[in-house]
């Protein structure tokens, strides 16, 4: 039993298939991507276990509890964070102030904008907002507005929104999106570091193969909104099929 279960999942919008019959297991403390190309249903999959879409039919269930019928923010303090493929920032806030806002609705709930003032004047949390921001290299830079960050400082600005909540499920939704490669080379070795100092289980959607071979444990390629294999990254390299339809022979 893994830490994410999904078992016959199904999701219909009109007369399009965007998910049939998903079935996936993700192991706690691994890294397991899932590929396809783009209509494979990724994204939809992971609006699924989020709870920014409701299956069809199928169950998901997290750490043994059912997702199914929870709002996002009840199954984000259940232990989910997700990373999105465009950063999600308060772009005229510090960048510590970013990092504070997580740690308030962790600690108290739903976050209301009209408790800002309230956490800003908070010790203890200005103080494990500094601790999360060293822990990703950013402490140097809390007194910056985010939105004057280099693009692939806000991915790591919004890595430590996600991680000042403790999760236990990192979703990452093409983390490396837009970047050149010396960020991504920097994002790939940040999430090496995470992994290596948490207990923590990430799940990630890439289209960079890059990207996945250098942090995958178990692949899962979708294919029409159905998985066609999941192995291990050498295997799926000489997969056949997989080889013909999304690497390419270049780029294994």
């Amino acid at each position: 039993m893994g830490i994410l279960e999904v078992k016959g999942v199904n999701k219909r919008f009109g007369g399009l298939q965007a998910l049939g019959d998903v079935n996936l297991s993700v192991k706690e403390q691994t890294v397991h991507a899932i590929i396809g190309p783009n209509g494979a249903g990724k994204s939809t999959l992971l609006n699924c276990l989020v709870g920014k879409l409701i299956p069809d039919s199928g169950s998901v269930m997290f750490d043994g509890q059912s997702v199914l019928g929870r709002k996002p923010h009840e199954i984000n303090q259940m232990g989910i964070s997700r990373v999105f493929q465009t950063p999600e920032i308060f772009a005229d806030l510090s960048v510590l102030e970013n990092v504070m806002i997580p740690c308030f609705a962790r600690r108290d709930g739903a976050f209301r904008l009209h408790a800002y003032e309230t956490v800003r004047r908070e010790a203890g949390i200005r103080e494990q907002a500094e601790a999360m921001l060293a822990d990703v290299n950013m402490l140097e830079k809390r007194h910056m507005t985010a939105s004057s960050l280099s693009r692939g400082d806000k991915r790591r600005l919004e890595m430590a929104m996600c991680l000042v909540q403790e999760p236990k499920l990192l979703l990452l939704d093409e983390p490396t999106a837009g970047m050149a490669r010396a960020d991504t080379n920097n994002t790939i070795d940040l999430l090496k570091e995470i992994k290596a100092k948490r207990d923590i289980t990430m799940c990630i959607i890439e289209h960079d193969m890059h990207v996945v071979f250098s942090l995958a444990e178990r692949i899962t390629v979708l294919a029409q909104g159905t998985p066609l294999v999941e192995e291990t990254p050498e295997n799926i390299k000489g997969h056949p099929k997989v080889r013909e339809a999304y690497l390419g022979e270049a780029q294994v």
